[in-house]
């Protein structure tokens, strides 16, 4: 879903990709810190249970903003390997390992900062690796599955970081619920699509 905005945005994403490319910044490094600023909010996330509601959400807050900048890494990162044809498997691979290991993190921390009941992360983190599967079985049958489907990582971690700043108690379990529904329907729209090409 976000495809559609990211080909919009394409010409400001080359822009600082070139800037980045020319200060000698790998796609390897965009993606270390994309990982690093998962595990930064998660942290964040996990301590949200030791602190006063007020900090609490400031603690969320937080979080939420560094989840973002961790998104804006991984978007970067396949923008600079584009730029400056160092686009290969390995990269690839290391990169989808890290944002599900990252993803995952992020949802035990906000369980962990009781931001969310055990049953809602498990399902989110349940469906999201059946989301990331569902592509990884389809490629594997020469049936390419990216941009199908509304909860792709980067709608998931939006989700989660746009809702986790508004200022209400509740407001992550919400986007934990939230991104659970929407990795349902996207699985439901890449089985469809899958068994109607095959």
């Amino acid at each position: 879903m976000l495809n559609k905005l990211r080909n919009r945005l394409e010409p400001l994403l080359n822009r600082f990709a070139r800037l980045l490319a020319s200060r000698h910044v790998s796609p390897n490094q965009l993606s270390f810190l994309g990982f690093f600023a998962s595990i930064a909010a998660a942290v964040l996330y996990a301590l949200a249970s030791h602190t006063t509601l007020i900090n609490s959400y400031f603690i969320t807050l937080a979080a939420s903003i560094i989840l973002l900048l961790g998104g804006i890494f991984d978007v970067l990162d396949g923008a600079v390997a584009r730029l400056t044809n160092q686009s290969t498997k390995r990269g690839a691979f290391m990169d989808s390992v890290l944002d599900k290991v990252g993803e995952i993190v992020v949802f035990i921390s906000i369980y962990l900062g009781n931001l969310s009941s055990a049953f809602w992360c498990l399902i989110a983190i349940s469906l999201a690796l059946l989301v990331s599967y569902t592509r990884a079985r389809a490629e594997s049958l020469d049936i390419p599955l990216i941009g199908i489907g509304i909860g792709e990582r980067a709608e998931r971690l939006l989700i989660l970081a746009v809702i986790g700043i508004i200022p209400l108690s509740n407001a992550v379990q919400i986007a934990v619920i939230i991104v659970s529904i929407v990795s349902g329907i996207t699985i439901i729209q890449r089985v469809n699509t899958v068994t109607r090409r095959l």
